[in-house]
């Protein structure tokens, strides 16, 4: 039986073909916007970026003749609930490697002068990051690779990539590298897994961003070694930098993994009821 390498069974152009059409419609909206910022020597804002990775994901789900609903998840009850949910899950994310840090005399925190000032900015800021980097790696490719190639090996696909775009933020040095690659990696599966027990991209959404939020903009740590001003500013004691992630951010830290660890299993099991989350 001949194979058509453009059609599957059903007649509709494979996965594949569509990663590439979503990278190519990506391309197109994306390089313009960078060519003109760095003629005026600025940067690409956060906003900008999420608003073409959505126009890009929305273009290429109409080009299926496919509803949004299956890329975001369907609007309702159900699906705030599950926004809510992942923001409880990211700010425990956050709160118990700080808090374990706090009681081991490893950090403490000191109020920011300028702390009603930083809240709702860092709040948009985590707000655009979080809707970027879902759309970008939970979103229309990563839905593709689960439908032609299987949940895992889509895991560990996206995981890699979501690696690599962090491996030259700042602080990515010694054992601190070590630290949060594996930290960054096992978050990349914490969030594909959010999305398959759900289908809706709400819970992975608000884990990321409550966990960004939590960790830069109330706690005054680095997310992901990029320095953020915080209601707090955290002051470091003598101890070890990878038990407190240092300027990097918590999820460079041993608590921060443990935590991880222990949400990554939650999520393995967990299967949401039917009855308690009807739309």
């Amino acid at each position: 039986m001949k194979i058509n390498p453009f059609l599957n069974s059903e007649r509709q152009l494979r996965n594949g073909w569509w990663i590439l059409v979503f990278l190519m419609v990506l391309v197109a909206f994306l390089l313009p916007v960078i060519i003109v910022a760095q003629q005026n020597n600025e940067e690409v804002s956060i906003s900008t970026q999420a608003l073409i990775i959505m126009l890009a994901s929305f273009i290429c789900q109409l080009l299926r003749r496919k509803p949004l609903a299956e890329l975001l998840g369907k609007f309702s009850m159900r699906w705030f609930k599950e926004l809510c949910l992942g923001s409880v899950i990211g700010s425990a994310l956050m709160l118990i490697p700080a808090l374990i840090s706090g009681i081991f005399g490893w950090v403490y925190w000191r109020w920011n002068p300028e702390n009603t000032s930083v809240l709702l900015p860092s709040l948009l800021l985590f707000a655009g990051i979080a809707t970027a980097e879902e759309l970008l790696f939970r979103g229309f490719v990563f839905q593709r690779l689960i439908s032609g190639l299987g949940q895992w090996p889509a895991q560990l696909i996206i995981a890699v990539f979501f690696l690599l775009t962090h491996l030259n933020n700042p602080g990515m040095t010694g054992i601190i590298k070590v630290m949060a690659s594996v930290n960054i990696f096992l978050a990349s599966i914490m969030f594909g897994l959010a999305f398959v027990r759900t289908k809706s991209l709400a819970m992975p959404f608000g884990l990321h961003w409550m966990a960004n939020w939590v960790q830069g903009g109330i706690l005054g740590f680095g997310v992901s070694g990029t320095e953020q001003p915080g209601l707090l500013i955290p002051v470091f004691r003598e101890a070890q930098i990878w038990l407190t992630g240092g300027q990097f951010g918590l999820e460079a830290s041993l608590p921060g993994l443990v935590c991880l660890i222990v949400i990554l299993l939650f999520l393995y099991k967990w299967k949401p009821a039917t009855k308690t989350w009807n739309e």
